[in-house]
């Protein structure tokens, strides 16, 4: 009996997916819920399980295309024995099964002394997911890798440190004389087709643009006494709390105190109406090697500081893995950025579109301030706010982050709400 694959439901706002790439291929065997495909959809990566134990009969889309919630992938041929394919990328730890019995006719051939047997193929070291990923974009063959990982797993770690090397040796080799006048650089440049979701992200920062009246106000923190209490109290909160104290969840918290303040950052535009939501759903942004993505912490205000460190901790590492849910990524009323993990001391982040503002944090860099009449070396971190000017005046806006700043340098406030 032939059972039909088809494209899965993928949440409410999402319609269409691109085919990223294929597990199996026709006359494969497949068990029932084994990953058989990987769709691409505008913010997550799914992937496909079987619905039935058989082989894989036939497959209607290739990797590119574009389907359609509902569409048909392919089919499986119920209960058909089909050949087994090697390791794929959805279950590294796959074991070859032995080839079938040989031929009668094999059987009836004179006896002579068998060969030598032949030395054993290398069995090849299995790859984490990670590294497979990584290791496909880059062009890495992983058998030619000496996994340092447990059994001998080809890590993440191992693909970088090979695309390392490579840049290495290629730095290393004498540079060519540079040809006079224009010529053609096609064979030194790359065309790779952009993944759906890194379109998406496109797409909608320019649309936010267009949309929004975006403007961006500063203003710089003093993080003594923050770093102070972290430093006092992170380990003792790490041994309660299972988890690490980091600067995120004061910053979330600061920022919910100053948008009971100032409800209209809160808020969005939707046709001729303002709506202001009297809940505090806080986007987190986290950068990936797919791009960008911006989980929502949930009700962030009913957290405790742990709760909130514990919710951001969680998703930064699923995102990772890519293990977020489309539920997670949709919604929110404010986000926060923080670019200052990769060195950023400045910049002017874009609305996550219809929302009205977004926190930009950077990094904290010792810096000589003024201390009534004395000049001391302080921790100081540049924030950022954008905002949209078409229902955020700017009084508003400054105020929000004098209201953060008050917060983060005093952070009792917190504690007392005031």
């Amino acid at each position: 009996m032939s059972i039909e694959i088809k494209v899965p439901a993928m949440g409410e706002s999402v319609t269409e997916a691109t085919v990223a790439r294929w597990f199996k291929k026709e006359g494969d065997a497949v068990h029932r819920d084994e990953p058989l495909l990987e769709l691409e959809t505008d913010k997550v990566t799914v992937e496909v399980p079987a619905p039935a134990d058989g082989a894989l009969q036939s497959i209607a889309v290739k990797p590119g295309d574009t389907v359609e919630v509902g569409a048909i992938l392919g089919a499986i041929a119920e209960g058909a024995e089909g050949r087994h394919a090697p390791v794929t990328s959805s279950n590294p730890d796959a074991v070859a099964l032995p080839s079938a019995e040989p031929p009668k006719e094999a059987l009836k051939a004179p006896v002579t002394a068998p060969p030598a047997p032949a030395p054993a193929p290398a069995k090849a070291a299995p790859v984490m997911p990670a590294a497979r990923r990584v290791a496909e974009e880059n062009d890495v063959n992983t058998a030619a890798l000496a996994g340092s990982g447990k059994d001998g797993r080809v890590t993440k770690g191992d693909v970088l440190a090979e695309l390392e090397s490579r840049a290495q040796q290629r730095s290393a080799a004498p540079a060519a004389p540079v040809a006079s006048g224009p010529r053609s650089r096609s064979d030194r440049e790359e065309r790779v087709t952009m993944t759906r979701l890194r379109k998406t992200i496109a797409l909608r920062l320019k649309e936010s643009q267009n949309t929004a009246a975006q403007l961006t106000t500063f203003n710089e923190i003093d993080m003594s006494h923050v770093m102070a209490l972290r430093s006092q109290y992170k380990d003792n909160f790490e041994k309660k709390h299972k988890v690490k104290l980091g600067f995120m969840g004061f910053f979330v918290k600061a920022c919910i105190a100053a948008l009971k303040d100032i409800p209209s950052i809160n808020a969005e535009i939707e046709g001729d109406d303002i709506v202001y939501k009297n809940y505090y759903d806080i986007g987190v942004a986290v950068s990936t090697e797919r791009g960008l993505m911006v989980p929502v912490v949930r009700d962030a205000d009913a957290l405790s500081l742990a709760g909130v460190e514990a919710a951001i901790g969680d998703f930064g590492a699923r995102a990772r893995d890519n293990k977020l849910k489309l539920e997670e990524l949709q919604g929110g009323s404010f986000s926060i950025t923080n670019g200052g993990v990769f060195g950023s001391l400045m910049s002017t982040p874009i609305l996550n579109s219809p929302q009205s503002g977004i926190l930009g944090m950077h990094k904290i860099q010792p810096r000589p301030i003024a201390d009534g009449n004395n000049i001391v070396i302080r921790p100081m971190m540049y924030v950022a706010l954008s905002y949209d000017h078409r229902i955020v005046d700017g009084r508003e806006a400054v105020t929000f982050l004098v209201k953060v700043k008050e917060a983060i340098e005093d952070p009792q406030r917190l504690l007392l709400e005031i």
